[in-house]
């Protein structure tokens, strides 16, 4: 049995759906390509999919086009901010890829026992 939308607790009257979806669905698809093709680094692509979707969002919430239904940005943090929320992804390393070592394997037994 599917419930309303409007049934479900703390969910506006759309249910989940997401505001503009097919603005946003461009953001996503055009930072996907940039990041495929090579033109940005996956984290460049992803931090200004983040930022134009942020604008994206503003542009909505101020417009209140979409009633009591379009987006509410809460202020924004810094990156150390969400890092140090619990269940937070960790930040980079300093050195991502280290210089791969070769360990003699009786060698790599001894230190596990």
């Amino acid at each position: 049995m599917v419930r309303p939308s409007s049934s479900l607790p703390g969910y506006p009257p759309t249910g989940t759906n997401v505001p503009d979806y097919p603005r946003l669905a461009q953001l996503w698809w055009q930072s996907i390509g940039d990041a495929a093709s090579g033109a940005k680094t996956p984290q460049e692509a992803m931090t200004a999919l983040a930022v134009a979707q942020d604008r994206l969002m503003e542009r909505l919430e101020r417009a209140d086009v979409l009633g009591e239904c379009g987006p509410r940005l809460n202020a924004p943090q810094s990156r150390q901010y969400w890092f140090d929320q619990p269940g937070a992804p960790k930040p980079p390393l300093a050195n991502e890829k280290p210089t791969p070592i070769t360990v003699d394997y009786d060698e790599l037994v001894q230190s596990w026992q």
